[in-house]
């Protein structure tokens, strides 16, 4: 797919798209949270993105919602399937679920329908669901104990691009390799040229770093992990739930996951813990140790004023005397036991094991007092300790690095599908919330049928609302009492029409839709337009009544733009110019009569009849009557009095049925 052939994607947008692992994938699915990782494009811009993408690969050119009213109607409907959604990710992806003429795009949308009203919806897959994100890939994090190395100045180039975590550093010869291996617990060069150097330290030779950048950076795949452990167990938990079958094992998944700390390292593993304790009280064990061996030798020497007047010996050590003359002569055996309590607890403390020999020199066997720590050893028995710690976490990494990498690509399944999964069940809910059944639509069937349909727009509850029955097809003025549902109708014309070529069921217990390229509905006008607004509102009809693709054109009163002698003889022409072409066109009007005398054509007119006035309420057959001039909401209340003989008018000196006979005989 050529990017830039997607309409409103230009070259900026097309090179951040290119930066995708698989942009056309992401176009072709409609996959929101993917095309949104590109650099600049926002969850929005990736929603209009897919749209134009989808109309473009399925040659939907134009746009189906040709007016502000449809317009608002799709945004209803998807309002309406969002609201049946649970990620954030779903609710951007039913807004590719846009209205087209194109057959294949109906198609392809009737069978996602199919799969997705097959599904069965329960409670627990969308609490797991709730739970569930796009993958998303963490910044990268420095990694110090660890350094790549080349003598090319493009290499050098490519590896700092490829290896953002790590410093690159440019050496001539294998002196420089020594030096960079006294530097960093690991040299990685990647330069073929190197092999079979001998050089002291971790050095190796991986010119294949680039094809491999998990052996090179386990810890970029380990922050991934840990940075999407929440979702990639909640999206193992909806496979569960929902009986779907995992691309992975989900078991080996949550074992590779156990042994993952949230910061990305590796954790459960006994030797690597030792190691971490021993390095953070390393200090303090010393510390304490040089007390044990100065708290034996002060008890002895305490003791010893007894049997050989220690008090003075104390004073004399304290004033400076040779200690190692008076500790070798009286108390060399003590002092000997005061050094081992203090080694012994160092090694018991740190749970010493290899590293025991280096702690026993951190105190010598000469006589002291009081006992203090060699900090060279110290320092030596520090760097083992570190070293080893190091080696051992680097080896984790990689082990578990090995075992995570098997599963980075199904892991993407895993997510994807648990979050098409939500798509799925939020078009079951909404089919089985509004009792929808799939239209039938083809190129066959003329204008808009719908049996029992019930609109869920309106302002009451789903289940209140009355079915309709309407079909129509070619030029058709609608009549009709006020609030007796014209304009409820013509809303459950667009909404059925705009569902069906979503590819969408439609809330009808049957209904059959002609397939149309454009979809015109003009709402009614909130009073009479001044001469600027008129001439372009007839400026819209001009351009209308000139087209030549097949549409849907709802009217609601178009009389009130102006006055109503002027609107019939308007209406009528405009009837007139849409007679004949490939249009059904609807227009719901109090001025029927009017409009079909003035028009030059046989013009249909059908009604929503109403049945009368009950205790001052009207009672209407929601269903418009076929063939059939509906009577206004005036003639039935002169109709009422006048058949009610209530006497009216007597009072005046006339006869007041005979008032409203007259009356209504001028209907």
């Amino acid at each position: 797919m050529e990017l830039t052939a997607i309409p409103g994607v230009g070259e900026k947008t097309a090179a951040a798209l290119a930066e995708l692992d698989d942009a056309e994938r992401a176009l072709r699915d409609g996959d929101v949270a993917a095309l949104s990782q590109a650099p600049g494009i926002s969850a929005g811009r990736a929603a209009a993105i897919a749209r134009a993408a989808i109309r473009y690969e399925h040659g939907a050119d134009g746009d189906f919602l040709a007016t502000d009213r449809a317009r608002d109607i799709f945004e209803d409907v998807l309002a309406l399937l969002q609201e049946r959604t649970v990620t954030d990710y779903a609710a951007r992806r039913v807004e590719t679920f846009v209205p087209t003429g194109a057959e294949s795009r109906i198609v392809e949308m009737r069978e996602l329908v199919e799969r997705a009203t097959s599904r069965d919806v329960d409670e627990a897959t969308l609490d797991a669901l709730a739970e569930v994100e796009p993958l998303t890939d963490p910044p990268a994090t420095r990694v110090r104990d660890r350094c790549l190395a080349t003598t090319d100045a493009e290499t050098y180039a490519a590896a700092t691009d490829a290896f953002p975590e790590l410093s690159v550093e440019v050496v001539d010869d294998a002196r420089g390799l020594a030096e960079l291996a006294r530097s960093y617990a690991t040299v990685i060069a990647l330069d073929e040229t190197f092999a079979g150097v001998d050089v002291a330290g971790d050095v190796r030779v991986r010119p294949d770093a680039f094809d491999h950048p998990a052996d090179v950076v386990p810890e970029r795949l380990l922050a991934f992990f840990a940075a999407n452990r929440d979702s990639l167990l909640a999206a193992a938990r909806v496979h569960e739930t929902a009986g779907m079958e995992p691309p992975c094992d989900l078991d080996a998944l949550r074992n590779a996951l156990a042994r993952l700390d949230d910061d990305g390292t590796p954790v459960g593993d006994d030797e690597l813990d030792r190691l971490i304790t021993a390095v953070d009280d390393l200090d303090a064990a010393v510390g304490t140790a040089e007390s044990v061996a100065n708290d034996h030798l002060r008890d002895v020497i305490r003791e010893r004023d007894v049997t050989i007047e220690g008090t003075d010996f104390l004073s004399l050590v304290e004033q400076g005397a040779r200690v190692d003359a008076l500790l070798s002569r009286e108390l060399a055996d003590e002092f000997d036991r005061a050094v081992e309590k203090a080694r012994d607890h160092l090694i018991d403390s740190l749970d010493l094991g290899d590293e025991a020999d280096l702690a026993e020199r951190v105190f010598s066997d000469d006589p002291t007092f009081p006992v203090e720590r060699n900090e060279e050893a110290v320092s030596r028995l520090r760097t083992e300790l570190k070293a080893a710690r190091d080696r051992r976490a680097a080896r984790l990494k990689s082990d578990l690095a090995a075992d995570l990498g098997a599963l980075r690509d199904p892991v993407d399944d895993l997510v994807r599908a648990a979050l098409e999964r939500d798509v799925e069940l939020a078009l079951a809910r909404f089919a089985a919330d509004f009792d929808c059944t799939l239209p039938r639509i083809d190129d066959e069937v003329s204008g808009v049928a719908v049996e029992a349909g019930r609109s869920p727009l309106l302002d009451v509850a789903f289940e209140d609302v009355e079915p309709v029955d309407y079909a129509v097809s070619g030029v058709t003025l609608l009549s009709g009492v006020n609030s007796g549902g014209k304009t409820s109708t013509l809303d459950l014309l667009a909404l059925v029409t705009t569902l069906a070529h979503m590819g969408l069921p439609v809330p009808a217990e049957s209904a059959r839709v002609e397939r149309v390229s454009e979809l015109h509905y003009y709402a009614k006008s909130q009073g009479t337009l001044d001469a600027g607004a008129f001439e372009a509102t007839l400026r819209d009809f001009a351009t209308l009544a000139r087209g030549t693709d097949s549409r849907l054109v709802l009217v609601d009163e178009l009389e009130s733009i102006t006055e109503p002698g002027a609107s019939a003889k308007i209406i009528a022409g405009i009837l007139e110019a849409l007679d004949g072409q490939a249009v059904t066109a609807v227009f719901v009007s109090h001025l029927a009569g009017e409009i079909r005398d003035a028009a030059g054509i046989d013009v249909a007119v059908d009604g929503i009849e109403a049945v009368g006035l009950v205790d001052g309420e009207l009672r209407v057959n929601r269903s418009p009557v076929t063939d059939h001039l509906a009577r206004s909401t005036p003639e039935l209340i002169v109709e009422k009095l006048a058949t009610e003989g209530d006497g009216a008018g007597v009072a005046d000196g006339g006869d007041g049925d005979d008032f409203y006979g007259r009356l209504l005989e001028k209907f």
